[in-house]
């Protein structure tokens, strides 16, 4: 695993793993997920693990997808990714979606930015604890694509459809108070606090047998019925990819400017 980009540290009943690239706010590409996912699975094997707790170093713990360097799309796939629009989706699914198929609880910390596939990473996990002051959103819409990393399905499953529409369709930024009236994160609370909290619950969750804790995450999940959720991300996302708007909107994003989008 390249340190460089995930860190794991057993400590007691907790597994925590901490997205590593601080100097870029966090910002997520194809091989940190891949790394990621490794490192759940080194949670799984460790015998005294009972919560996975992820969170990012410094000031964020996430701000989104790595717009200079594309996702890392480039250098995964090659130089004709933007033709396998599907085996991109699935790898960014199936690696993000680890943390909701683990055998263990999973929790992410949230503290400053918590945004696009950062946000995305969050909803996949079983608990959400944030700093007072942090911001979230799901902005894909602004770069021409839409969150096809399970966000659009687990935000819609969180917070009912219609207040998904309006997080998603503005790409506005939501703040900790209506994060939390809306059902988008359990617990608010001052950024010292969070490490204590995620304690409590281990220690809560480690009073429980795990094979039944392991069980009853298996069903809460089957009733979810996910599948057809990522499965439609995949389709809509695909011809996306090929747009001008796309183009466009990272461009945008980079010169820091609005978007001139093309309506066909």
């Amino acid at each position: 695993m390249t340190e460089n980009l995930i860190l794991t540290k057993p400590k007691g009943p907790i597994f925590e793993i901490t997205l590593n690239r601080p100097d870029k706010r966090n910002a997520i590409h194809a091989q940190l997920l891949s790394e990621l996912a490794d490192a759940v699975g080194e949670a799984e094997k460790h015998p005294d693990a009972r919560l996975i707790v992820l969170r990012g170093a410094g000031k964020a713990f996430s701000a989104g997808l790595d717009l200079m360097a594309m996702g890392g799309n480039l250098e995964m796939f090659g130089p004709d990714w933007i033709e396998y629009p599907h085996l991109i989706t699935r790898h960014w699914q199936r690696t993000i979606s680890r943390l909701t198929e683990s055998t263990l609880p999973t929790i992410a910390l949230i503290h400053g930015y918590c945004l696009g596939a950062g946000l995305e990473l969050a909803l996949a996990c079983d608990f959400r604890y944030a700093a007072e002051g942090s911001k979230l959103s799901l902005e894909e819409t602004r770069l021409g694509l839409i969150p096809d990393a399970g966000g659009t399905t687990r935000l819609v499953g969180l917070i009912g459809m219609a207040r998904a529409k309006e997080m998603i369709f503005t790409a506005k930024r939501i703040d900790t108070t209506t994060a939390e009236r809306w059902g988008l994160v359990h617990y608010v609370m001052p950024e010292a606090d969070l490490e204590n909290a995620a304690a409590a619950l281990a220690e809560q969750i480690a009073g429980c047998a795990p094979l039944a804790v392991a069980a009853a995450k298996r069903v809460i999940q089957g009733i979810a019925d996910e599948a057809a959720g990522l499965q439609l991300e995949a389709i809509e996302q695909a011809p996306l990819f090929k747009t001008r708007d796309l183009q466009e909107g990272v461009q945008a994003a980079i010169e820091r400017r609005p978007a001139e989008w093309k309506r066909r």
